[in-house]
């Protein structure tokens, strides 16, 4: 079944109970009211006989039409048998009304084959006066009222035929009704629907929707139009992605392509020239592995392929250093480290290249000779290098992928380094920040949520103490 017909579906069920409901209540509040009618009635003239003490005149009749009362002794006999209730219709209940041990009541009775409504209530004494003129006096007599349902009946009967038809006219409205409504509440649905197909179709991610009202649909439409931006802007990213490799693979490739030119006439070189071009060699094949590396971890992206564990990050800085140090050699650059115990929840191989990226960026921009400060403490790695700074038009850019600043271009790398710890922080909803370093130098700081140390036994080896 489809969505629409189950809508409609639910809805005519809806206004079928709501016309039923409304009709069963309309029928028994007339029949109470029907009923409750000629309940007073009969209280009314129950009423006189009770306070007069004297017997109804015209036994047999009380002048209303339809309505019929009988005298019953507290032993059960009928006093002048003159109404139409007949002496197989006394029951204990009146007798015991008579006596006075039951109070006054309202029953539905059956006389022969017509319905009555049946009022008995409570007299100490009742005088009644003979054909011959005397008084008798009757001590504990019920009065008993009945009145025919003929025509309450007639009434009711009128009633349920005319509320069946309403029902049944309402059955139908209720169908078209809901037909109706399923048709336009799923209008926008279903332009909500084409509009995705076309999307799958098509791939163009450019397309919006009309933003609509307030509504749920009108939400449902903002948030459709929100995923097509964040589609476009990740299309947007990825082909910029191939263009900027593109455009930094170009360099090295066409060096590359050059040096292996010079291959064809290797034996013209001195071996002098065959050991330089074989360095060159070897170090743009390097710089490609290292492109290429960069470009991977930037195209995984917040893809968790390994699991986060507790580590110390105190720890993996001190082994990130212990690496640096041994390329800051070559330059006479030396590292000074400042730590204290930090665990953090993280994966520990992009944790340890963000580290390593900071530690070479420092190593590329200090002199030789420099000297660059490391700090780790309650999850914020600080590395402050002494070289030339950033230029405040470069600052807003330093994590941008592929930039390089002008007094880059001169200097290996491909301008990948800082994205990617800008991206292994956002992964690991961390932050990082770069500013110029108070009296000169660059200050970069990466910072991500400390936690609680671990329990024995729910850490990595390398972490245990």
């Amino acid at each position: 079944m489809t969505f629409r017909a189950r809508l409609v579906v639910v809805a005519a069920i809806a206004v079928v109970l709501a016309v039923f409901a409304a009709s069963a209540a309309s029928y028994f509040a007339a029949k109470n009211s029907l009923i409750g009618s000629i309940d007073g009635t009969m209280q009314a003239t129950a009423s006189a006989a009770v306070h007069s003490h004297h017997a109804l005149p015209q036994v047999g009749s009380t002048g209303i039409s339809g309505l019929d009362y009988q005298y019953v002794a507290s032993t059960g006999e009928l006093i002048e048998r003159t109404s139409v209730l007949p002496s197989s219709a006394i029951t204990s209940h009146i007798v015991d009304v008579a006596r006075g041990t039951t109070s006054s009541y309202f029953a539905d009775t059956t006389i022969g084959t017509v319905p009555y409504r049946e009022y008995a209530v409570h007299l100490d004494a009742v005088t009644f006066i003979t054909s011959y003129g005397l008084r008798r006096r009757v001590p504990n007599v019920a009065l008993v009222i009945v009145s025919p349902l003929t025509g309450v009946d007639h009434q009711l009967l009128d009633l349920r035929l005319t509320l069946a038809g309403v029902a049944c006219v309402g059955i139908v409205l209720a169908l078209v009704l809901a037909w109706l409504i399923g048709r336009t509440s799923l209008a926008p649905l279903h332009e909500l629907t084409a509009a995705v197909e076309e999307v799958a179709a098509t791939t163009d991610v450019s397309r919006r929707l009309d933003p609509g009202g307030p509504d749920e649909l009108g939400r449902l439409r903002r948030a459709f139009n929100h995923l097509l931006s964040a589609l476009e802007r990740s299309q947007e990213a990825q082909r910029q992605l191939v263009l900027d490799a593109g455009h930094e693979l170009r360099t090295p490739l066409t060096s590359l392509r050059t040096n292996l030119e010079v291959v064809r006439r290797l034996e013209e070189l001195s071996p002098d020239e065959r050991e330089v071009l074989v360095d060159d060699l070897l170090t743009q094949i390097n710089e490609l592995t290292t492109l290429v590396g960069d470009l991977s971890e930037l195209a995984r992206g917040s893809q968790r392929q390994i699991v986060p564990s507790l580590l110390r990050l105190d720890r993996l800085v001190d082994d990130a250093v212990a690496i640096a140090t041994t390329h800051g050699r070559l330059r006479d650059i030396s590292f000074t480290v400042s730590t204290a115990p930090t665990w953090v929840l993280a994966q520990r191989d992009r944790l340890n290249r963000a580290v390593g990226n900071l530690l070479d960026n420092a190593l590329k921009w200090s002199p030789p000779g420099g000297v660059v400060e490391v700090d780790c403490r309650e999850g914020v790695v600080t590395v402050r290098d002494h070289g030339p700074g950033i230029a405040p038009e470069d600052l807003p850019h330093v994590f941008d992928r592929f930039y390089r600043a002008s007094t880059a271009r001169a200097l290996p790398g491909s301008g990948l380094g800082l994205a990617i710890v800008a991206q292994v922080a956002q992964d690991e909803h961390g932050a990082v920040w770069a500013g110029p370093a108070p009296g000169g130098g660059a200050m970069f700081r990466l910072q991500l949520p400390a936690v609680a140390p671990p329990s024995q036994g729910t850490v990595d080896d390398d972490d245990e103490e």
